[in-house]
């Protein structure tokens, strides 16, 4: 089976996904007129929008910090550590890569998230693509598939690799018993999800600001303390990014190819555009100025925070420490440990294991959160199906942290990539009307009125999208 899985993962990684990816990601930059080359320099007066609270959802900026949860996991430490094992330094380039033009395409899902979500039987918004297949597309079988797809990764799979992470950094830094790691993890994550949505946001709209800082921070420090290194580990990652041989004696040479796939492969399992899980969280706000792209533009901030910031300040620390022994069963984030404590000290372990508890509680929590909403897609949010997802999230945290699980990994690898070609096959197939959307609010902003979306100017989509999604939101 492993020999399977991982063929399957040469074939989807190696080909199929790095085309449909970078396809999917300049086609709607096109279509949405380099929407994310235009408002890149607006994401301050974005992020000022995003605090304002309106009635039926949360904050823009809740379900922006909502979605960061998700996408800065253990990921943004350990996979960039092996991304770069696997691909050399040059696979760092191709991660950037990922989150310029996955800008956009997380832009396209967000946007249509918002268009069409509709309000639960508590009068909260919810969405996502599942919704988006059904309304838009008129294929719910779709919508299933995916929601299917998605309970599998982020209900069950995607939570082991998280708690694998903190249990390795734990017992590295100060020798925790793995059992223990994941008692505690497993304590604390039922606590917080059994307080809902809008408990959760609102922890979350504080802890990940405030982690992200930390570990960006961490960085810089690093960076000043080495500063005269720094032009060279960037020269070295542009470099090796086209497969040229580093003039350094004793370096290693990667191909392009390897390069390629490692970056791509990291880079979208970090920011996660174009999977389909954020628009999960992007659905759930009550966007102001009230129109779907406002809430496509500020998950943007999405993509560029967790691959540009967080992943670059993981991939500057490991580059700037310098090759390091790595064997097979080398953790990740061991790698990532090792690299601080040469480059600043013994603190360094310490340190990155409390970032690493951070990054992975958080992100198990909103996982359980975008596996909820798709039950409730599903019509089976009864108490009792929420309570046995509850416990199945809580046993794989458990079995995450107690046991060394590489065929969950590449299991976790291939249902990652069939979300990717679910959700992309379906926004692809709605590209007119992000094209519609995109054109809109550019319109309006250029006219210098706010953005307000007026669905009957548009009657083939008012007929899709749900009652009261749209018409009674307040206006300025």
């Amino acid at each position: 089976m492993p020999d399977f899985l991982s063929f399957i993962n040469e074939i989807l990684w190696g080909s199929i996904m790095i085309y449909l990816l970078l396809g999917a990601g300049i086609w709607f930059t096109l279509r949405s007129g380099f929407i994310q080359f235009r408002y890149i320099r607006k994401f301050g007066k974005s992020l000022k929008n995003s605090i304002t609270p309106q009635p039926g959802g949360l904050t823009s900026f809740q379900a922006l910090c909502t979605s960061l949860a998700a996408r800065v996991g253990s990921g943004n430490l350990a996979g960039v550590a092996l991304a770069i094992s696997a691909g050399g330094p040059g696979a760092v380039f191709w991660m950037w890569v990922t989150a310029i033009i996955g800008m956009a395409t997380s832009f396209a899902e967000c946007s249509l998230a918002q268009l069409y979500k509709e309000k639960d039987k508590s009068g909260q918004f919810r969405g996502g693509p599942a919704w988006y297949m059904a309304r838009g597309l008129g294929m719910r079988w779709m919508g299933v598939l995916f929601s299917v797809f998605l309970l599998i990764a982020y209900g069950l799979i995607f939570n082991t690799v998280q708690a694998n992470s903190v249990a390795h950094a734990l017992r590295y830094a100060f020798q925790c018993p793995e059992w223990l790691t994941g008692a505690t993890l497993a304590i604390f994550t039922l606590l917080t999800i059994v307080t809902g949505l809008k408990g959760v946001a609102r922890l979350m709209q504080w802890l990940v600001p405030i982690m992200a800082l930390l570990w960006v921070a961490a960085s810089l420090f690093v960076m000043a303390t080495h500063l005269s290194m720094v032009p060279k580990v960037m020269t070295t990652i542009f470099q090796s990014a086209f497969g040229w041989r580093e003039a350094a004696s004793g370096a290693l040479g990667y191909t392009i190819s390897q390069a390629l796939t490692a970056g791509f492969q990291r880079g979208m399992f970090s920011n996660e555009a174009g999977m389909g899980s954020t628009p999960n969280a992007a659905a759930t706000a009550a966007s102001w100025p009230p129109h779907p792209a406002a809430q496509g533009i500020v998950q943007m901030i999405g993509v560029f925070t967790d691959t540009i910031m967080i992943c670059s300040a993981s991939a500057m620390i490991v580059l700037l420490a310098g090759p390091m022994p790595h064997t097979p069963g080398t953790a990740g984030i061991q790698l990532v440990q090792q690299a601080l404590v040469n480059l600043s000290g013994n603190w360094g372990a310490g340190f990155v294991s409390v970032i690493v508890i951070l990054f992975a509680f958080s992100s198990i929590v909103v996982n359980y959160l975008y596996a909820e909403n798709n039950l409730i897609f599903l019509r089976r949010d009864s108490r009792g199906t929420l309570w046995l997802l509850r416990i199945g999230v809580v046993l794989m945290v458990m079995a995450g942290s107690l046991l060394s699980l590489p065929l969950v990994w590449q299991l976790a690898d291939v249902i990652m990539a069939l979300m990717a070609i679910t959700n992309l096959t379906a926004i692809l197939l709605l590209s007119p009307v992000v094209t519609l959307i995109a054109r809109d609010y550019l319109r309006q902003r250029k006219l210098g009125v706010p953005p307000v979306f007026d669905a009957s100017r548009y009657p083939e989509i008012e007929a899709q999208i749900a009652p009261g999604s749209w018409d009674d939101l307040p206006r300025r």
